[in-house]
């Protein structure tokens, strides 16, 4: 819990390693991940991730295996009680989110739909 918050998402080991790798050497006590949600990709909304130097005052911030995470606070109810973990396979290495608000997302992985919202359905490009 931050802030008397539950959970929003959480960072599995293998993020937290990899994010660490990748901020080592960074003297900036502000730089975190951002975590967002946007309309696109086949089933209406698609994961976008980035290292921010700061919050802005629309996000919440929150504290993930201890990395720093911001979410803005339109994202922040459709990503609640999410997990993200770094995955290096055969076809490839990167972030994935598991969303347990997501009710179907299509074969790029990258873009769901809620119960309750669809987003703006498109193409699903990579």
């Amino acid at each position: 819990m931050i802030d008397g918050q539950p959970t929003v998402l959480s960072l599995t080991d293998a993020a937290a390693a990899k994010l660490r790798e990748l901020t080592a050497g960074e003297e900036n006590p502000q730089l975190g991940l951002r975590v967002y949600v946007y309309s696109g990709g086949c089933s209406g909304f698609r994961y976008g991730m980035m290292l921010e130097d700061a919050p802005t005052a629309e996000d919440n911030v929150l504290e993930a295996n201890g990395m720093r995470v911001y979410v803005d606070g339109r994202s922040i109810d459709l990503l609640r009680g999410s997990s993200i973990d770094y995955v290096d396979t055969l076809m490839g290495a990167g972030f994935t989110v598991n969303n347990p608000n997501a009710v179907a997302a299509c074969g790029c992985g990258s873009s769901f739909r809620t119960a309750d919202s669809a987003g703006s359905p498109g193409a699903c490009h990579h």
